[in-house]
């Protein structure tokens, strides 16, 4: 994406009907006028001591005489954006529940940019049961395996139906928490840690991690193999109809791959209820994750999610 005349030998001879400067040869300033956004270049010149090298004289515009102004057409270029800034006025228009929290994150696919709001950690509930499939499909690559016949049945019914014995027997089969945080570790997930014993619901994650994870998925550059990848984003593309809600609700255009975890704090009965995948808007890819906590019902959690994800997915979608 990216790229960079000989002169005959022998003296110059002034031409006799045009004077050379007195002592000094033309040389030409430079000054950048910015004005309404564009960038203008103009070209003044001024006298330069004769005892400056010929190679190290610059050039004036050939139709620009001593003394006179030359302008140059104006170079624009698009302005920077703030996402953060963009991402937050979006956010600051979603109505959370009193005691409730949310964070987001999102990538746009075309640019690379991304943007976070929020940066507390939530319990991962069942889209951490992506990171567990993430973390075999690692182990096996090192080991120079496939999956078994078992453990893509456990894969397919953990992500599609969101079965949790089947997340169980893949969080054993990864080594539970440490099999987990060692695969985070390497795939650059640095605020995610597994839950204790069995309680793979409770891994404590950010939003920012789970866009990384998504990365990992969805993007070009990832431990994971392109057959890895590829059967991730199979599953997640088939998860069942009855759970095809939360970052989907900001799709305007093609399949989106999600998968939604919801739990029931049995300390609070507060909910959580989270969701990750991609989606598609007027035929750009986004990666979005939402996470929250603190909804007195699962169904409100929904709606906070799906408000969070439409809100910053816009953010982006609106800038050209």
């Amino acid at each position: 994406m990216e790229s960079p005349r000989a002169r005959r030998a022998g003296p110059a001879r002034p031409s006799p009907r045009r004077p050379l400067l007195a002592g000094a040869l033309a040389a030409v300033a430079v000054t950048a006028v910015v004005a309404g956004g564009s960038v203008y270049v103009r070209t003044r010149a001024h006298p330069v001591p004769a005892a400056v090298s010929s190679a190290a004289k610059p050039s004036a515009s050939p139709s620009a005489g001593a003394g006179e102004e030359a302008s140059v057409e104006p170079v624009t270029g698009p302005a920077a954006v703030d996402r953060k800034a963009l991402l937050s006025r979006a956010m600051a228009k979603v109505a959370v529940p009193s005691g409730a929290a949310v964070s987001v994150a999102v990538m746009e696919l075309g640019s690379g940019e991304s943007a976070v709001h929020g940066d507390g950690a939530f319990d991962s509930a069942s889209i951490v049961k992506v990171d567990i499939l993430a973390a075999l499909l690692l182990q096996a690559q090192d080991a120079g395996r496939r999956l078994t016949a078992a453990e893509r049945a456990w894969a397919t019914k953990m992500i599609e139906n969101s079965d949790n014995a089947s997340a169980t027997g893949l969080w054993h089969a990864i080594g539970g928490a440490e099999g987990l945080d060692a695969a985070n570790a390497r795939f650059g997930l640095t605020g995610t840690s597994g839950g204790s014993g069995d309680l793979w619901g409770l891994t404590q994650t950010t939003a920012a991690d789970q866009l990384a994870l998504l990365e990992q998925v969805f993007g070009d550059e990832s431990l994971l193999s392109t057959a890895s990848r590829t059967y991730v984003r199979g599953l997640m593309r088939g998860v069942e109809a009855d759970q095809r809600w939360g970052v989907s609700a900001a799709a305007t255009g093609g399949s989106s791959a999600l998968k939604n975890g919801w739990l029931p704090r049995s300390s609070t009965g507060l909910w959580v209820v989270n969701s990750i995948g991609r989606v598609t808007v007027d035929s750009a890819g986004y990666l979005v994750a939402v996470l929250s906590r603190g909804t007195v019902t699962q169904a409100k959690g929904i709606a906070l999610v799906e408000a969070a994800a439409e809100a910053a997915v816009g953010s982006f979608a609106s800038v050209p």
